[in-house]
Formats: C-alpha cells, structure tokens, sequence
C-alpha cells in the first residue's frame, strides 16, 4: 500500500453532536498531529530557548532560596535570600512576559492552522501559508489576547467568590472555567476565521457557546480531560526519573547548591513540563475549532444552503 496517498479531507464545517465532536477531534489530531508538530517546533524555536531560560533562573533561585533557609547565620541568611530572590523574581517576571507571547503564538498557529486545512479542503498547504496568516492577524490577536487577560483576571475574582458557597460553588467554578474555555476559542476562531475585530468575535462567540451551553462545555470537559490525560502519559517517564532522583536527593541528605547536576536536571525537568503544557492548550484549540465549525453552521447553515445551490444549480 502507498503511504504517500493523500489523506482524506475531514470535513470541518458540518453540525456535529457531542460524540461526532469528540470522534472528529481524534480524527483529525491523528491526520495532523504530525504536520503540525512540525509547524510548532518550528515557529516556537525562540520561545522553547526562553522556557528554558526561565526554567533556570527559577530553579536556580528556587534551590538557592531553600539553601539559604538551612544557613545559622542571619547576615548570610538576608545576602543568599537577596541574590538568589532575585533569580527567582526574575525568572518569573520572565516567565509571565513569554507566557503571552507563547499564548498569542499558538493560539494563532492552531487556529490559523485549522483554518488553512479547511479552505484548502485538506493538508495541500505548507508552513508559510499558516505563518503568513498569522502575521496578517497579528494585530488583532494581540488585541484580542490583551482583553483575554483582563477575562481571565475576572475569572479569577468570580471563582474566589465561589468559594465562599460549599460544593456548589466547586461546580460552578468548573462550569464557569469550561464555559471561558469554549467561549474564548471559539470566539478566537470567529475572529480570525471572518476577518472581525476584537468585540465583534467575542460577541458572537459567546452568542454560539451560549446557544449550545451543555455541549460546549461538555465537549471542553472531556476533551480537555482526556488532553490532561495525555499531558500525563508524555510527562509519566520524565516525572519517574526526576522522582526517583529527588528521593535520592531527600534520602542522602545531597547538598542541591553544591553541584550543579541538581540545577540542570530539575530544569530540563521543568522545562519540558513547560513545552508539553503549552503544545497541550494547541491541542485544546483543536478542541474549540471544530466546536466552532459544528456551532457556526447550526447556526447559519452556510455549508448545507451552499450544497443545496450546487444540486440546484446542476438540475438547471
């Protein structure tokens, strides 16, 4: 059999249930997982070197700080909190400032990604068509990332709130976590996909998500289980081996700031971690993108009405 075959289209813009979504998303994760691995590497390559920077300077500052505390002596104590705190707040400082700038990256890749596949009716497309829409979005997306910020920053008051009120406020803070989830992918996807600006796509994402509430925050939980689930598995070797090598650490009593081993395997450790969460949330706005084709065309039927005029247009 000859695997160089072009692989079939999966047809994104179809009015799909839960489950069609959920067996679409494999489908479509499976074609493409490849291909787009390879987009990832390529355009994250600067951003994977600053993770590790960040790893570094956290986990130096972090193994500095826990050093400091078992010195006795105070004047030593105060200069190794001072130096290494600084590794630390600067590591995070850092950290934040590439989180957004991965954050725009990527949620750009995936989208425009998905976006390309579907107008090319498949995976006739190379790197540089996504790369060239995503600079032509660039503004937008930065917009629209900004005022992700301050939904989230919301998000988080609402849910400290709710934990004011037992057990329900737990569901509702998930109920309210899934919902953002959807809402904000699908609003990203209305954006880049029909040309709008920031206002207009969440307006109509959140009109799409709200049509649908139980499916799209259902198909957000399971999907987004079953990615954690993932998350897991890649990570389960690496964590194994950095557990192993802490219970060392702990059990012979190993001084982490007197050699340098600790530093560079706790971060590789944490910046792999970083790397497979960030291609993760790639793998959630896959999630959100069929979402969005199936709520779209539920809502406006422009796929079937379009069909419907060929037929018509062949009979005549």
């Amino acid at each position: 059999m000859n695997s160089n075959l072009p692989k079939p289209y999966i047809a994104l813009k179809v009015n799909r249930d839960f489950g069609e979504i959920i067996t679409t998303y494999f489908d479509f994760l499976k074609q493409n997982i490849k291909k787009f691995t390879n987009l990832f590497l390529s355009y994250n390559g600067i951003f994977l070197i600053g993770l590790l920077i960040v790893s570094y300077l956290l986990v130096t500052g972090f193994i500095g700080l826990i050093s400091s505390g078992g010195n006795n002596g105070f004047e030593t104590l105060n200069s190794g909190i001072g130096s290494y705190g600084e590794y630390f707040f600067s590591g995070g400082v850092l950290f934040f400032i590439i989180f957004v700038a991965v954050a725009i990256l990527n949620y750009s890749l995936a989208a425009c990604y998905m976006i390309t596949y579907e107008e090319k009716k498949g995976m006739s497309f190379d790197k540089q068509q996504v790369w060239a829409m995503v600079k032509d979005k660039l503004g937008v997306i930065i917009g629209f990332v900004l005022l992700l910020i301050l939904i989230y920053l919301a998000m988080l008051i609402l849910n400290f709130l709710l934990l004011i009120i037992p057990i329900i406020g737990v569901f509702a803070q998930y109920i309210i976590q899934f919902f953002i989830s959807a809402w904000v992918g699908v609003s990203f996807f209305y954006l880049v996909k029909e040309n709008k600006n920031v206002t207009e796509a969440y307006v109509e994402g959140w009109n799409l998500v709200t049509k649908d509430f139980w499916k799209s925050i259902g198909v957000n939980f399971i999907l987004g289980l079953l990615n954690g689930v993932l998350l897991l598995v890649v990570l389960i070797i690496p964590g194994i081996l950095v557990g192993f090598y802490s219970f060392h650490v702990i059990h012979n009593n190993v001084d982490v700031s007197a050699s340098i081993a600790p530093t560079i395997i706790y971060t590789l450790a944490m910046c792999v971690f970083l790397i497979v969460v960030v291609f993760t949330q790639c793998l959630t706005q896959f999630v959100n993108g069929i979402l969005f084709y199936a709520l779209h065309e539920k809502t406006y039927n422009l796929n079937t009405r379009s069909k419907i005029d060929e037929i018509g247009g062949l009979e005549q």
